[in-house]
């Protein structure tokens, strides 16, 4: 089980910044959620995805604070890791991952971890180099982005695990430098048996600088719920916001 973070912003700039006086409360989160923290960013003029990560705690990272003081952007995502039961804390374990322009994080678990490799594209096969049910689903969604454009593919990716997959959750941030497409779809009664009522929920906040939307357990004031079963599709350019039906 995973918090995700992420933003769009007219001006580039840091999640100190896009986030606010309340960032240092959601890095908290990393007390449980310990196993791994990871950063990526896309500016919404390049063509290739950066990516900082390492298999600790982001509140006990000397480097974790200075990726965040020097990752300046208008696209990032940020990931806090607590570990699926059996699966190793490494760093090809830990998210985002990235192909190309495209960065993505996941909160929640695809059973068995290998249940998509079959539906992978078998160009894209060799590139995983984890062991996570996560990267599996990433390399899923990608043979679908190719297949079908990026917003299709993200939905058609969702909707397959859906019919298909015994899953928690597949709440999930996949970014271009284009567009973003956030994923809301769980089973609230399969969340951790100490987590509240709205664990596996999703909230954003936009306006026309730009975009927030984050898992929750933190102080969101004026934040708005994605509702489950739902896609958020944000134009980078306009910071037009859609909530879609999966």
């Amino acid at each position: 089980m995973c918090r995700l973070l992420g933003y769009v912003s007219q001006e580039k700039q840091s999640f100190n910044q896009a986030v606010g006086s309340d960032f240092a409360e959601f890095v908290t989160l990393s007390s449980v959620h310990c196993d791994g923290w990871g950063v990526a960013t896309i500016d919404h003029d390049q063509s290739v995805a950066h990516v900082s990560r390492a298999p600790e705690a982001a509140s006990k990272s000397e480097e974790f604070s200075k990726t965040i003081a020097a990752s300046i952007s208008d696209g990032a995502l940020l990931h806090l890791r607590w570990a699926t039961a059996g699966l190793p804390v490494s760093e090809n374990n830990t998210h985002p991952f990235a192909y190309k322009d495209i960065s993505f994080i996941h909160n929640g678990a695809t059973y068995p971890p290998v249940a998509l490799e079959s539906v992978i594209s078998p160009e894209l096969i060799p590139l995983i180099q984890g062991d996570t049910d996560s990267e599996r689903y990433f390399y899923f969604v990608i043979t679908k982005i190719k297949e079908l454009g990026f917003v299709e593919g993200c939905k058609a990716a969702a909707n397959y695990i859906r019919s298909n997959i015994d899953y928690s959750s597949i709440n999930a941030m996949i970014m271009n430098e284009k567009q973003w497409v956030v994923v809301c779809e769980h089973h609230p009664d399969r969340a951790p048996d100490w987590a509240p009522a709205d664990y596996y929920e999703l909230k954003y906040k936009a306006d026309s600088h730009g975009v927030l939307v984050a898992s929750t357990g933190w102080n969101q004031p004026g934040w708005t719920v994605l509702p489950n079963h739902h896609m958020l599709v944000i134009d980078r350019a306009t910071f037009a916001v859609q909530v879609l039906p999966l």
